[in-house]
């Protein structure tokens, strides 16, 4: 047996197991986002609640919420268990029929999501969320160019990762998708040399409005904005910023799609995030947090008006798996285990008492900590190298060997860290314990001091 240091032991077999799992990994799997040849993958054996285990026995507090969307931990029972009932009820269904996880399913996502997004198409996750989102809007309006912010991710397929406003798109990107980008509101690093967030909200609105009128109101089927920002860097836009982006698509009569695919479903301590500014857009995109990450499932949530577009014109579009039943089964138990237990509301309460308070405090005390920023279990800790100039710990779209250190400093006394470019992203399940939220700060506090060795 292996001690992980906790008082958890984990079994010779479970090690044994990991170990053949890497092995068979490296002669198999081929990974995303990374050269091949000399990734070194860790090894998960284990998950429970706010915890995983790796091929080594270790336990580490998850902060990572792996791809951020294990909203409500790992293994809950309640959910785990009503997968396994969808199992023995019904496995699959082809997606014209109507089947009762489904139907549900989409009860009780349109009873959370804002204004009059009252139906529900179901897709397998969030990039062809985005994928059916962007198509809804341009069969909707008739015009083809969609506007996308720059420090932006909408997934991997090929339209979404054109609207993608970060590097990752840069090998795809071919100019020819009718994607029009805007510099976003992002007041550390802003674009319009603003020295208050009310600078950044008008001059970043008439940087959006001054695009639109300059390619053509007509042409713009779309606007696509994450309501907060998830791996470009957790920027939670400015007072007054998302509902002047809401007034400018209805000047224009261009469709607000809110991609709602990482910092919905209680992420920000609110059910979805675009709720902390009272928006209600046309369509809205989700993925994620809506199962836990149990079983894929993402999906598009759409108004009347674009409904109304398709109740007698055929939607050109589906899945094989569109509503899968294991996969609406797991929605209906992971939203139904969130209300019943209180986790948003326990989202929010961490965000402003815990994660918040004690992320600002660590910032104080390490000169490498450019800002801390975020909502609820959603939070980000930017580091730089000088923080007057604010040169990153690491270069956009790159890292650096600096957050290497860091993030295998974190690693080696117990937490999995969410780590993009220079920034570590704290971003813990919803319900973890405020004991655990806690450790988990005091071991990044700890973890900062490598990074203060590299800065300034």
């Amino acid at each position: 047996m292996s001690t992980t240091g906790t008082g958890t032991e984990v079994s010779a077999e479970l090690l044994e197991e990991g170990r053949r799992a890497y092995a068979l990994d490296r002669e198999h799997v081929f990974h995303s986002w990374v050269a091949q040849g000399g990734f070194e993958p860790m090894v998960i054996t284990r998950s429970e609640g706010s915890h995983v285990w790796d091929g080594q026995g270790r336990r580490l507090i998850d902060f990572s919420s792996q791809m951020v969307n294990t909203n409500i931990g790992h293994q809950h029972p309640k959910v785990v268990e009503a997968i396994a009932e969808q199992a023995r009820k019904m496995c699959t269904i082809a997606p014209a029929h109507a089947n009762p996880a489904r139907s549900e399913a989409a009860r009780l996502i349109a009873e959370l999501t804002p204004g009059d997004l009252d139906h529900v198409f179901f897709t397998n996750a969030g990039a062809d969320a985005v994928e059916h989102a962007v198509r809804m809007a341009r069969l909707h309006t008739g015009r083809r160019k969609v506007l996308s912010a720059y420090r932006s991710y909408h997934g991997g397929t090929d339209l979404a990762i054109n609207l993608t406003g970060d590097p990752r798109r840069f090998a795809n990107d071919h100019g020819d998708a009718g994607v029009v980008r805007f510099m976003p509101a992002y007041p550390y690093r802003s674009y319009f040399g603003s020295a208050t967030a009310e600078e950044e909200t008008e001059r970043a609105l008439r940087h959006l409005e001054d695009t639109i009128l300059l390619e053509g109101p007509e042409t713009l089927a779309a606007l696509i904005l994450e309501s907060i920002p998830g791996t470009a860097g957790i920027y939670v836009p400015p007072p007054g910023y998302m509902a002047g982006v809401r007034e400018l698509t209805r000047k224009y009569g261009i469709v607000y799609i809110a991609d709602e695919v990482m910092a919905g479903f209680g992420r920000s301590g609110r059910w979805f995030s675009v709720d902390h500014w009272d928006v209600e857009p046309d369509l809205m995109t989700f993925a994620k947090g809506v199962t836990s990450g149990y079983v894929p499932l993402g999906g598009v949530a759409i108004s009347d008006a674009v409904y109304e577009t398709f109740r007698d014109r055929p939607y050109p579009g589906g899945l094989t798996y569109s509503g899968h039943p294991l996969a609406c089964g797991a929605a209906v138990a992971t939203i139904n285990a969130m209300r019943d237990e209180g986790m948003v509301e326990h989202a929010a309460w961490l965000g402003e008492n815990v994660l918040g308070p004690g992320l600002a405090e660590i910032a104080q005390r390490h000169r490498s900590v450019g800002e801390t920023r975020g909502l609820g279990c959603f939070w980000a800790v930017e580091l730089v190298k000088d923080r007057e100039t604010r040169e990153p710990l690491a270069p956009y779209g790159g890292s650096s060997a600096a957050m290497n250190e860091v993030v295998a400093e974190l690693k080696s006394r117990g937490v999995l860290p969410f780590a993009n470019y220079n920034r570590i992203h704290v971003v813990p399940p919803l319900n973890i314990e405020e004991a655990e939220a806690r450790r988990g700060l005091e071991i990044l506090d700890a973890a900062l001091e490598v990074a203060d060795r590299h800065a300034g």
